[in-house]
């Protein structure tokens, strides 16, 4: 089971990056995923998560209305489109999944927290310059 991260790379304040998570190993189809995120000499944070089908996505308050998350079950495969990019977004993206979560659940805490998710990635790196 595996989880790769793209799409990252150097951008300047007010651009876009797509950042795009493929899940190999198994379907992932079931699955609950998110993105998080670490900047330097910070703490990894929530992003954004989307539940198995795609019909519940949850959001951080500082990228609500400038990113959106979706998924393609039948590519095995997660998405964030990245508008209106700010400094502050510098940090490396991390897609996560989640097996175990009903797709019926509804709580922005139990989708947030980092300690719901059993697979990560690796990373991919976003540099927002001002």
């Amino acid at each position: 089971v595996q989880l790769v991260e793209s799409g990252g790379g150097l951008v300047q304040a007010g651009g876009s990056l797509t950042l795009s998570c493929v899940a190999s190993g198994r379907s992932f189809s079931r699955d609950a995923m998110a993105w998080f995120r670490r900047a330097p000499g910070k703490d990894r944070e929530f992003v954004a998560a989307i539940n198995c089908n795609g019909a519940l996505t949850y959001y951080a308050d500082s990228v609500k209305g400038r990113f959106t998350i979706s998924r393609n079950n039948t590519k095995n495969m997660m998405y964030l489109q990245m508008n209106s990019l700010e400094p502050e977004d510098t940090a490396g993206y991390y897609c996560a999944a989640d097996p175990k979560l009903p797709f019926t659940t509804r709580s922005y805490s139990t989708y947030s927290a980092i300690g719901q998710y059993d697979y990560w990635g690796q990373g991919t790196q976003v540099a927002v310059s001002s």
